[in-house]
């Protein structure tokens, strides 16, 4: 690793001045990317800002009519909670199927958000959610959040305080993890709720197959909203020249995995009614 200074502040306060004064400053969460990425010494941040101690960032409340759950919350207790479980279980079951228990145990919301790897689950559900990413500065839904690939809207020592995921409809998300990392090599989360008159509103995020990142899959959601079937989905999948072609899989494989994946979410929710 290069050489960095390190501190664990106790107070929000604090941590955000230590980041704001040097542009070379990184906030440390769990550290599942972060850490590598120095040991590899692709990265040489001046300073490393230890979010561990900050209480204001962690825990899981329900407030005006949303699960609210802190930043620096870890994947292992957003699995365990008996209020995610209780009011959005497809979220809860998401987090257990991150990584492995050495990774559940370590890395947290925030952070994943944050990073938005390609591969990560937690982005697929903020857009079908329909989440809001609060900030120590602002709150933005999760479509103006996620930009593109490892991109987000955070600003210079701008900081993940918080994400607030709206009650209400039914969800459920599956994934097709790499059998050694366990990230999705296409993971995808659909949504259904009442929308207007009769009109179900249905939303289809897919994470782990673009080379853009996170997205909402416009055509599913049509096709859904239509008919909220399996078969409705015949024939459908995203482009392939846009997914990720690496050795783990060529774009028309993921191409036909997002395919699959949503089958598999849409028939898990109608089994569920």
């Amino acid at each position: 690793m290069f050489a960095f200074a390190y501190s664990r502040p106790t107070d929000l306060a604090e941590a955000l001045a230590t980041l704001a004064g040097s542009e070379e400053a990184k906030p440390l969460a769990g550290g599942q990317t972060l850490i590598p990425t120095l040991k590899q010494r692709l990265a040489s941040p001046s300073d490393l800002v230890d979010l561990s101690r900050l209480a204001a960032l962690k825990g899981i409340a329900l407030a005006d009519g949303a699960l609210v759950i802190g930043a620096m919350t870890r994947h292992v207790e957003v699995a365990t909670s008996p209020l995610v479980a209780a009011h959005l279980p497809a979220l809860a079951a998401l987090a257990g199927l991150i990584g492995d228990p050495a990774v559940r145990n370590r890395g947290t919301l925030g952070g994943s958000v944050a990073n938005n790897d390609p591969s990560a689950d937690y982005p697929a559900a903020c857009l079908a959610l329909d989440a809001v990413i609060v900030t120590d500065r602002r709150e933005l839904p999760a479509g103006a959040f996620f930009t593109g690939l490892f991109e987000t809207a955070l600003e210079p020592g701008e900081l993940v305080t918080a994400v607030r995921f709206p009650l209400g409809g039914e969800g459920t998300y599956e994934k097709y993890p790499n059998p050694a990392s366990r990230y999705a090599m296409a993971g995808v989360f659909v949504w259904r709720g009442q929308g207007d008159a009769e009109t179900p509103e249905v939303r289809v995020a897919v994470t782990g197959a673009s080379q853009g990142g996170v997205f909402r899959w416009a055509e599913a959601e049509a096709a859904l909203v239509a008919e909220f079937s399996p078969s409705a989905l015949a024939g459908l999948r995203p482009e392939a020249d846009d997914m990720i072609a690496d050795i783990h899989g060529s774009g028309a494989y993921r191409a036909q995995l997002v395919a699959v994946m949503a089958k598999r979410a849409v028939a898990g929710l109608a089994a569920a009614r």
